[in-house]
């Protein structure tokens, strides 16, 4: 599950969360990062370990000033050093992955030329590489996350992702994949599941609507069978979002209820995910 369900502001304070989480069902817990330092990692890891938890992965919240393909120098380091932050969070909290879309900051979506997209495209390869690298030394892995065309320009399906994996070159870098974003972009979720095959290090479980896993129309049994096929065994994070968390809401245009409330859609959600696994 991740935070982002309750709040797009995670700290110490939401530690108290832990138990709920626990006593729904829940194996481990995908925290959203504002900021390097924004809660103490030592106390976060023994709180999760103390409700049989784990952190399964860091997602990065790739705002204003952090974008690898940005338009000047600030930017593009900025988002290079936030993912090293990340990184260094994630191997503090002994989990295995950071995720999200690494290359840009959300919502950058222009028409851009060709000239212009080779540019950003080299940026963000340099960018990425140098994550990596510090990623190696950390023990941990990249998961790259394609978004919807409204969020972005870059990076849309899986195949613009899998060339990106191939020109960074490292084995520390794989796909992300959001059902969410694939309902809107891919063809076929399924068949993109199977073209990602080994590169693709994680998933994530949100309705058309960003709304609780099982309410909609996204495929599920076919992405089950999908990941089935290529021998899928990460993680499988709820990322769903209510208007409850103004930051988010906004940022993600849920203007309207999905659901009751945070822990109902945390609570059907893996109620859901559980049963189409099995």
């Amino acid at each position: 599950m991740n935070t982002l369900i309750y709040t797009g502001e995670f700290g110490d304070g939401h530690r108290s969360l832990f138990p709920g989480l626990k006593a729904m069902g829940y194996d481990g817990v995908e925290i959203a990062l504002g900021a390097k330092g924004d809660f103490d990692t030592g106390k976060m890891l023994g709180s999760l370990e103390e409700n049989g938890l784990v952190c399964s992965s860091i997602c990065g919240l790739y705002g204003p000033g952090r974008d690898m393909r940005g338009s000047d120098a600030e930017s593009i380091r900025g988002g290079i050093e936030y993912t090293k932050d990340c990184i260094d969070v994630a191997s503090e909290l002994k989990a295995e992955l950071v995720v999200g879309p690494l290359y840009s900051v959300v919502g950058r979506a222009n028409l851009e030329t060709e000239e212009d997209r080779k540019s950003q495209w080299a940026l963000v390869v340099d960018g990425l590489k140098e994550s990596c690298e510090h990623a190696e030394k950390k023990g941990i892995s990249l998961g790259l996350e394609p978004l919807n065309r409204f969020e972005t320009d870059f990076i849309n399906i899986t195949d613009d992702a899998l060339r990106m994996v191939s020109d960074v070159g490292s084995e520390r870098l794989g796909l992300h994949l959001d059902t969410f974003h694939m309902s809107h972009e891919e063809k076929n979720s399924a068949e993109a599941i199977r073209r990602a095959g080994k590169h693709l290090f994680h998933v994530h479980a949100s309705e058309n609507d960003r709304g609780t896993p099982g309410t909609g129309q996204v495929p599920w049994d076919a992405i089950a069978k999908a990941l089935a096929d290529i021998n899928y065994d990460r993680w499988v994070v709820i990322e769903s979002f209510t208007p409850e968390v103004k930051v988010i809401a906004k940022a993600a245009s849920i203007w309207r209820p999905t659901e009751k409330d945070a822990d109902t859609l945390a609570r059907k959600g893996l109620q859901f995910l559980t049963g189409l696994f099995a």
